[in-house]
């Protein structure tokens, strides 16, 4: 497994996918050539399982291949379907750690914003609609300021979870995601991968809270930043 082990019981297993890394493959990849995956094993798309060989594992949620951090999964079908309708109900607080592009933000606010999906050929884009009441909600917190780069690191706690989410509302505010390479600043992402040297999409999955299937206790898992990330930041006089 190319993820390292953050949390595990004989329920739940939490990950830190990396970045580069699938949440799982796509229907159309080369069975011959299986992708790098959260989790090793032949994935049944039907049920959302992969078969590892240490056992059966559910996939709970996804993140995009882009995006690092904690990937939650279930380890018996029963596990699985609390944790996923906790999803559906969005009874899950997703936090992540973004640096944008740009300043001017107030010390904490709310993204409200409705949002539509569309696929086209195998590819999936996300804009915002300011014509229909809002669907997507995201809570930031300034974390930090680079007047020298005119840098904003924002922790982001989704409240809904829509597909590319964070990285829509931030760009449709002018504030792009650093290293977004589909809604981002394509000159300012070559311009900073020479001078702080990302080289990646700077956006984390930093910390999953959800209910514990079995207990019913809240269960928090935090998952440290890169250390990629982290040099960026030093780069930029925010770390």
């Amino acid at each position: 497994m190319p993820s390292d082990i953050l949390f595990e019981d004989k329920h739940l297993i939490m990950v830190n996918k990396p970045h580069g890394v699938l949440s799982h493959p796509n229907p159309k990849d080369d069975p011959g050539a299986p992708p790098r995956c959260a989790f090793d094993g032949r994935y049944d798309f039907e049920t959302k399982c992969f078969h590892t060989p240490a056992g059966l594992v559910w996939l709970i949620h996804r993140l995009d291949q882009d995006t690092s951090g904690v990937l939650l999964a279930a380890k018996d079908a029963k596990s699985a379907m609390a944790c996923r309708r906790a999803f559906e109900e969005d009874q899950v607080r997703k936090t992540y750690v973004a640096l944008t592009v740009g300043g001017g933000f107030k010390p904490e606010g709310v993204w409200l914003d409705h949002l539509a999906t569309v696929r086209q050929k195998n590819k999936v884009r996300t804009a915002v609609d300011k014509t229909r009441r809002p669907n997507a909600e995201a809570r930031f917190k300034l974390l930090g300021y680079s007047p020298t780069q005119r840098l904003s690191l924002l922790e982001v706690a989704l409240v809904t979870g829509k597909t590319h989410q964070i990285r829509v509302q931030a760009a449709s505010r002018q504030h792009p995601i650093l290293g977004d390479d589909v809604y981002g600043d394509f000159d300012l992402n070559r311009k900073l991968r020479k001078e702080l040297g990302l080289k990646r999409l700077f956006l984390h999955a930093s910390q999953l809270q959800v209910l514990h299937p079995e207990t019913g206790k809240v269960l928090t898992v935090d998952a440290p930043l890169p250390e990629a990330l982290r040099q960026v930041l030093g780069a930029a006089g925010l770390g």
